[in-house]
């Protein structure tokens, strides 16, 4: 049976390139994303489905989880960023459109699929959270970021905990500086603790979407709680 993958926030950067690693290991794979043009184009790539979805809508996350047959695994990878922002200037609009993104989407999707994993036959299922080093260690004006980053993590274990009993696996992945579009900045310079701009080191994400594809692949008797992966030399501890 070809197990099914579902991967948010599929069009571009990671959820591409993590998509486009499962679907050559053999899974059927779904992309959603807000943006149809760059989900067509992960589609034509790797022979994929793809859905226009926003994760932060209940109603319309509802709706595409209800339309599947079944789910071996949820990659809630679809995320943002706020403009950098000391915490007095921060936006109510921002913060609720990171956490909204970042934590509900994700708890939305996790929620949708942990339902589809108990009914299915066999039940079961693994859930995969894109994390971050924010969720352990904070960049300076990024609060919005951090707070919905280290949120996931106690997501994470939640759905662990929950699953446990029922065949259905959480994994938080913690990544720091694959190279994308979101990552681009950090060539040109970023704001270090100690108020200094550094170029960040970046590294391949094809290197992620390989660790994605050994996860999924593991039976569900096999748990992976966390697994932190980043450039090697990038300000991590304390971020100094």
């Amino acid at each position: 049976m070809t197990q099914v993958a579902v991967v948010t926030g599929g069009g571009s950067g990671l959820g591409r390139e993590m998509a486009l690693a499962l679907s050559a290991a053999g899974f059927q794979v779904w992309v959603t994303g807000r943006t149809e043009d760059t989900l067509k184009e992960t589609a034509a790539l790797g022979g994929l489905s793809y859905a226009v979805l926003d994760v932060a809508d209940g109603t319309a996350v509802r709706e595409f989880f209800g339309g599947l047959e079944r789910i071996d695994v949820l990659v809630n990878n679809a995320g943002t960023g706020a403009p950098a922002a000391a915490v007095p200037d921060v936006t109510e609009a921002d913060w609720r459109r990171v956490v909204d993104t970042n934590l509900t989407g994700s708890f939305l999707c996790a929620q949708a699929a942990f339902e589809l994993m108990l009914r299915q036959e066999p039940k079961g299922g693994r859930i995969i959270n894109n994390g971050s080093i924010s969720a352990h260690v904070p960049r300076p004006q990024g609060i919005a970021y951090t707070a919905s980053k280290h949120a996931v993590t106690g997501l994470t274990k939640g759905l662990e905990l929950e699953g446990r009993a029922h065949g259905i696996t959480a994994c938080q992945i913690d990544i720091g500086n694959a190279a994308t579009p979101m990552t681009a900045r950090m060539s040109q310079g970023v704001l270090q603790p100690d108020g200094s701009i550094a170029v960040e080191p970046t590294f391949d994400p094809k290197v992620v979407a390989a660790f994605v594809v050994q996860i999924a692949q593991l039976p569900t008797t096999v748990a992976v709680p966390t697994l932190t992966i980043m450039a090697a030399t990038m300000p991590y501890a304390g971020r100094g």
